[in-house]
């Protein structure tokens, strides 16, 4: 169940790979009427960051990008890299597609399922009883970024990405999927370029996108999946 706890954590949260509306206005400071020059305008804070991404995301139909993944396991002191495609397409449909061991996680907006491919087993739950339909929400169309998290701005530079924001969010809604999301916001686009998920287990899952692409076709049949014959199939109840 480690894998599926470390999808299910990423699916939770990971996910806000987003940027400010297209064509939106860039304020430029205007100089005083004396001539003088306008003193530069302060930095935004906290509602400014997450009102840009939640602009952006609520005229997002689709999302698609590449995916790199470091899954540090504390318990057992194992780091754990991955890498693939993914994505979303309102309303709550998701595609993740493992390219180094076959998993996928794939839902229609309705079933969720959870493939193993070395364990040759596939988890299937209705997404409405699952535990991270609440966290998913913003991710798939509803819900609000400011009301699901109490969010902090932490400083770019001691998190080691200046030229940026960096956002701490807590979920306002106890849940065990994760405890705290640190969100990764480029500085020129508002794009979320990175997530760090952490757990009550002291455990840490980062998500990096790259090559992110939104508004665009996805295949058809992306949000379908048939597992192999012989495949055990898990359903929680």
């Amino acid at each position: 169940m480690k894998t599926v706890r470390s999808v299910l954590a990423l699916v939770a949260a990971g996910s806000l790979v987003l940027g400010v509306l297209p064509g939106s206005p860039v304020a430029h400071a205007q100089p005083a009427p004396d001539g003088s020059a306008a003193a530069p305008a302060a930095p935004p804070g906290v509602d400014d960051i997450s009102a840009k991404v939640q602009a952006f995301y609520n005229q997002t139909k689709t999302f698609q990008a590449q995916f790199s993944q470091v899954y540090k396991v504390k318990a057992y002191n194992q780091t754990k890299k991955s890498k693939g495609r993914v994505v979303f397409e309102k309303p709550g449909k998701m595609a993740w597609t493992y390219d180094n061991n076959g998993n996928r996680v794939v839902s229609d907006g309705k079933l969720l399922k959870v493939y193993e491919k070395d364990n040759n087993q596939m988890f299937e739950q209705g997404v409405e009883k699952s535990q991270y339909p609440a966290a998913l929400s913003f991710l798939m169309g509803q819900g609000d970024l400011s009301k699901t998290f109490n969010l902090k701005q932490l400083d770019a530079a001691t998190m080691k990405f200046e030229g940026g924001y960096v956002l701490e969010g807590t979920p306002k809604e106890a849940t065990p999927a994760y405890q705290k999301v640190i969100f990764y916001i480029d500085r020129e686009t508002s794009q979320v370029r990175r997530v760090i998920i952490l757990d009550a287990q002291g455990n840490r899952n980062e998500f990096t996108f790259q090559t992110p692409s939104v508004n665009k076709d996805v295949p058809t049949g992306t949000f379908e999946f048939t597992p192999p014959e012989g495949t055990q199939i898990v359903k929680p109840g």
